[in-house]
């Protein structure tokens, strides 16, 4: 912005703000709760923008294989609904998504998901085959949505914790959608999958300041009110994008 003003004050721009996971929580219970809006809805804004993060991380014409395949691997959550969405949209995009959902949640919110899915003829695979080579030479990336902010690490069981060993041995990208799974919110990981992608949602989290692939803020719906309360310091996304690369 040109201010006319003839004292040109130099421009402090804040440092972007990592959320912990109390403070994405809050966030969320916010807009839910006092600004209206749906959590079908929020999964839907968040699920389509990682979709689009993932078409500029990964454009069809860049892909290695003959087929644009992508294994979309869903946790039991919010996250894996948000990787629900996503798979529907990389359809829309012309990717051909499978979808590895293996505990699917009785909630109705999230069967609506899955349903529409079905509905788009995307494959689900009955099991995650455990030999390596099988992912790598079928598709061309992972996207992991299986642990996202909301789950408790210490609770993480089967099959979630085989699957995780798998995704640390696969040579093809890895997307993770919002914390990459098996990682602490709150620091940087030591060990776990090591993601070429990460696709923040709304703001980022503590975790991923320890994060040096390449890292998207996808979704552009906050409030701004919210956004001063917290201190976000968005960045300016470009033109009408809801994906800006970090």
């Amino acid at each position: 912005m040109n201010h006319s003003s003839n004292e040109k004050e130099p421009e402090t721009i804040e440092p972007l703000r990592y959320l912990s996971k109390t403070e994405v929580a809050t966030v969320e219970t916010e807009l839910l709760r006092d600004y209206r809006f749906g959590q079908q809805q929020l999964i839907e804004i968040w699920g389509h923008a990682c979709a689009i993060a993932i078409t500029k991380a990964f454009p069809l014409s860049s892909l290695s294989k003959k087929q644009p395949t992508l294994l979309v691997v869903c946790g039991p959550e919010q996250n894996g609904s948000i990787g629900l969405v996503c798979a529907r949209h990389l359809r829309m995009f012309e990717y051909e998504p499978t979808i590895f959902y293996p505990k699917r949640s009785p909630q109705s919110l999230h069967q609506d998901f899955t349903v529409q899915c079905e509905k788009m003829d995307i494959p689900f695979l009955s099991y995650l085959p455990t030999e390596v080579q099988l992912l790598n030479d079928a598709y061309n990336l992972v996207i992991d949505a299986i642990l996202g902010p909301e789950t408790d690490l210490k609770e993480v069981k089967e099959p979630y914790a085989g699957m995780l060993v798998t995704l640390k041995q696969v040579k093809i990208p890895i997307v993770s959608v919002d914390v990459p799974s098996g990682w602490d919110v709150d620091e940087p990981a030591k060990d776990g999958i090591n993601p070429e992608v990460l696709i923040s949602l709304t703001a980022p989290k503590k975790c991923a300041t320890g994060f040096s692939g390449k890292h998207f803020l996808a979704g552009r719906f906050l409030p701004y009110d919210i956004q001063k309360k917290y201190e976000l310091n968005l960045p300016e996304f470009p033109g009408t994008e809801c994906v800006i690369e970090l």
